[in-house]
């Protein structure tokens, strides 16, 4: 199930957006201009199943997250959708990986207290007889360069 965000939980300053997202889900966002730089040496690692439901959470990802781990299994990845990411981007995400191909990307997202990381994301469908049963997804950290294009690009795609 995802839940709207609370304003309890935000740190900062916030303003609201209601995104519509994969799989039908809606959700009220709170997010902030407050940036968690990513980590060096670390990557995030995450498992979802066909629908974008998580069944695996690394630690780096639950701590950039901002979640709990309970919080982050089996919530849909969705969740950490910021209103930035123009709806183009995942939807060639989706599109690729159901092809079972290889999908990389530059990603904004967001975190349980309305702040936001970037992530350089390669997401790869698991394949079995087949077909495609699960995707997991690798995040590094991006290059400032790339996080400057994204930021001037992303706007000018919705």
């Amino acid at each position: 199930m995802l839940h709207d965000m609370r304003p309890e939980d935000i740190v900062g300053e916030f303003r609201e957006k209601t995104l519509d997202l994969y799989g039908g889900y809606r959700r009220a966002v709170l997010y902030t201009e407050i940036e968690t730089p990513y980590p060096d040496g670390k990557l995030i690692v995450s498992t979802t199943n066909k629908d974008g439901i998580i069944t695996h959470a690394n630690k780096s990802f639950v701590e950039m997250s901002g979640y709990t781990e309970d919080e982050i299994l089996y919530a849909p990845h969705s969740i950490l959708r910021h209103p930035d990411m123009p709806p183009a981007a995942f939807k060639d995400l989706w599109d690729t990986v159901n092809r079972g191909e290889h999908w990389q990307g530059y990603v904004k997202n967001l975190r349980k207290d309305g702040g936001y990381y970037w992530v350089k994301a390669t997401v790869i469908p698991n394949i079995r007889q087949a077909k495609v049963v699960s995707y997991t997804s690798v995040r590094r950290k991006p290059s400032r360069t790339k996080v400057e294009e994204c930021t001037q690009l992303y706007p000018t795609l919705f």
